[in-house]
């Protein structure tokens, strides 16, 4: 099989930023993901780079066009070596390559009727550098850009993209997953369900010269997208390169939401005019954003790529970027919400779980892999979880799911972690008449380690290199390198060598902005999170309460929750049902319908106890409780939920 993943070429209007990092590391984990299943995979990313915008930005460093995009170019291709990203292909629009095989698409839709001349007024959209409908404005101004479009009337050339609408309307009900998330190809057909205007595909040489002439009329230049677009042919050798006729019928793209129409419309009603089969599909994800806005480098408030490389490590935020984000939701960028996933996910679930393990196979087996031993009951359980990972992972990595994905590798860790609590291997140690016992349990042990530094392979390259490394296995191997011959229970083989290493991840200082203090004050709570260790009248209450010491209320986690969806539940009129972030995905049910409604609640960061034990309410499991406030308003019970007074990370812990 054959793979084909593509990120959309970055504008070099400007330096490279966290999105961009985002969206790379995204089609390079599914590049090495598919790489691990055995396929064929070509991976490209590159530079787009003429237009209105490049030549304004050229002129304000007073520099030619040339010269400016081949600095900005430059530093994009040097950013990503920074995150272990290796593409096969980097395209630049600028390349000899490119320009002719843009101007043989144009002369083929131009000869065979799809391209006319005429006449355009529209509003036309410097930042977006395209027109754009009155629908798509917001209050008067380009939604992504913030300012109003100008009104423009100039004679071009037009693509007779509406030639074409029906033939793509077909396509996309055909295959429901030509546009993923769900989200995205709905938008897409809404869009679609009016008629379509044709496409400009122009721009005189009198307002613009830096772009690519059209070759059957010299007094014009190729719109960008136009140009753009066809990175993705030029790129595999189009139109009869071998690479070409082996990688087009596996194309998947992607993108952020902000290019979407491009991708979903321009793009294939270009195919169909070409007569090509269109992509296999297009992966669309959301912004990231500083506080609530998003994060740009129109509006200047971005993060740089290389800075949180070498601030966090290249791991860190390859794992923070993939587990943090939903694919097709928007997420939230803050340093703290790095250091959160780094100490507690990192150094304290995957770094301990590995030190620990090491160390005791070192003290009790001479650093050597053991025998298996027979399996009781809680090692079928830990096999079971497992097994269920690996299942869970090929699926959702498929289905770029890559947070639920991370997720399921986490609950292996964590039961790994607990396993050895219950197994107390130190106890085993001590009495010669459990020697295969200990064997069996550090063995089991060897092979969590080893199916995890199978399935972190393409999120983490590095700290799976490392891991290999200290279990003896050299990185060929196919137990580690290759998911369908490795995703199996039982392969470390006794014997085997192990070697210590240092510690995957150092713990980091997290900064005080993200600490979140409890504030004095009630809460509308179902139930108690610790046993009342007899009644007493606390000052400044209305009843008595039960009091507890301080070790008792380190027992309740308090953490920092963002609501991602929320719906009624069925049959209810006083129940909500809640998926919060927190910092994994958890649903949680609430006692809050009578005062907020679903959509008030999408977007909030609210307060829940994240360790009460899951039970079921009208048919759906709770795992967790939202904290409320009870007061009264006009004489009525009001419930009023208890949030921060600041932007926290989801997840944050109560402190």
């Amino acid at each position: 099989m054959t793979t084909y993943i593509t990120t959309p070429i970055y504008y070099v209007n400007a330096e490279p930023h966290l999105g961009h990092a985002y969206t790379t590391i995204v089609a390079d984990t599914y590049s090495r993901f598919r790489r691990l299943c055995g396929e064929d995979v070509r991976f490209q990313t590159g530079t787009d780079e003429h237009g209105d915008k490049i030549a304004e930005a050229a002129a304000r460093e007073q520099v030619s066009p040339p010269e400016y995009v081949d600095r900005i170019s430059a530093l994009y291709k040097k950013s990503w070596p920074l995150f272990d990203i290796a593409p096969d292909t980097f395209i630049r629009t600028t390349d000899a390559v490119h320009i002719q095989t843009v101007q043989r698409v144009l002369q083929q839709v131009y000869d065979q009727g799809d391209i006319y001349f005429g006449e355009y007024s529209g509003l036309y959209c410097k930042g977006c550098e395209r027109f754009l409908t009155e629908k798509e404005l917001v209050g008067g101004n380009c939604p992504d850009h913030q300012r109003p479009p100008e009104q423009i009337t100039e004679q071009n050339y037009f693509f007779r993209m509406s030639r074409y609408q029906q033939a793509l309307i077909d396509h996309i009900h055909a295959h429901a997953d030509f546009i993923s998330p769900e989200r995205y190809r709905n938008e897409v057909l809404s869009s679609l369900s009016e008629p379509l205007e044709d496409l400009c595909i122009s721009r005189p040489t009198a307002r613009l010269t830096w772009g690519i002439p059209l070759p059957f009329d010299s007094r014009f230049v190729t719109y960008v997208w136009f140009d753009a677009l066809i990175n993705y042919l030029t790129g595999i050798g189009y139109p009869d390169g071998p690479s070409f006729a082996k990688y087009w019928g596996a194309a998947e793209h992607v993108i952020a939401k902000d290019i979407l129409k491009p991708h979903a419309i321009y793009w294939p009603t270009m195919l169909l005019a070409m007569g090509l089969p269109l992509y296999q599909r297009l992966h669309v994800h959301g912004f990231w954003n500083v506080g609530d806005v998003k994060m740009s480098k129109s509006i200047g408030n971005v993060v740089r790529p290389g800075a949180l490389a070498a601030e966090y490590g290249v791991d860190t935020v390859r794992y923070f970027l993939l587990r943090e984000m939903s694919f097709g939701l928007d997420a939230s960028f803050t340093p703290t919400a790095i250091v959160t996933r780094n100490n507690s996910d990192l150094a304290n679930d995957l770094g301990n779980l590995f030190s620990r393990s090491l160390a005791m196979l070192e003290k009790y087996s001479s650093g050597l892999v053991p025998a298996p031993g027979i399996a009781l009951d809680i090692d079928k359980a830990l096999t079971r979880t497992a097994l269920q990972m690996l299942s869970g992972y090929h699926e959702e990595m498929a289905r770029f799911q890559f947070h639920r994905a991370l997720q399921g590798v986490w609950e292996l860790i964590s039961h790994a972690n607990k396993y050895i609590v219950g197994t107390e291997p130190w106890t085993l140690a001590k009495d010669p008449a459990q020697e295969a016992r200990l064997s069996a349990v550090l063995y089991n042990l060897v092979e969590c380690l080893r199916l995890l530094t199978l399935v972190l392979r393409p999120v983490m390259p590095r700290t799976s290199a490392r891991m290999a490394a200290g279990l003896g296995l050299e990185d060929d191997d196919p137990r580690i390198s290759n998911f369908p011959q490795g995703a199996r229970w039982g392969l470390s083989r006794a014997g085997t060598k192990l070697h210590k290493t240092e510690s995957l991840f150092p713990r980091v200082e997290t900064p005080v902005q993200g600490q979140v203090a409890v504030t004095p004050g009630g809460a509308d709570c179902a139930r108690q999170a610790a046993p009342a260790q007899g009644k007493k009248k606390v000052k400044g209450t209305d009843a008595e309460v039960g009091v507890i010491d301080f070790a008792q209320f380190q027992q309740v986690d308090l953490r920092v929750a963002e609501v991602v969806a929320a719906e009624r539940i069925v049959k209810s009129d006083r129940l909500l049902k809640l998926t919060v972030k927190a910092p994994e995905e958890r649903t949680i049910v609430a006692g809050i319908a009578q005062y907020y409604t679903p959509e008030e609640m999408v977007g909030r960061l609210l307060l829940i106890v994240a360790n009460l034990e899951p039970v079921e309410l009208m048919g759906v499991q709770s795992e967790g409780m939202v904290l409320a406030a009870s007061t009264v308003v006009d004489g009525k019970k009001r419930l009023v939920l208890t949030t921060v007074s600041a932007e926290v990370a989801a997840g944050s812990k109560v402190a």
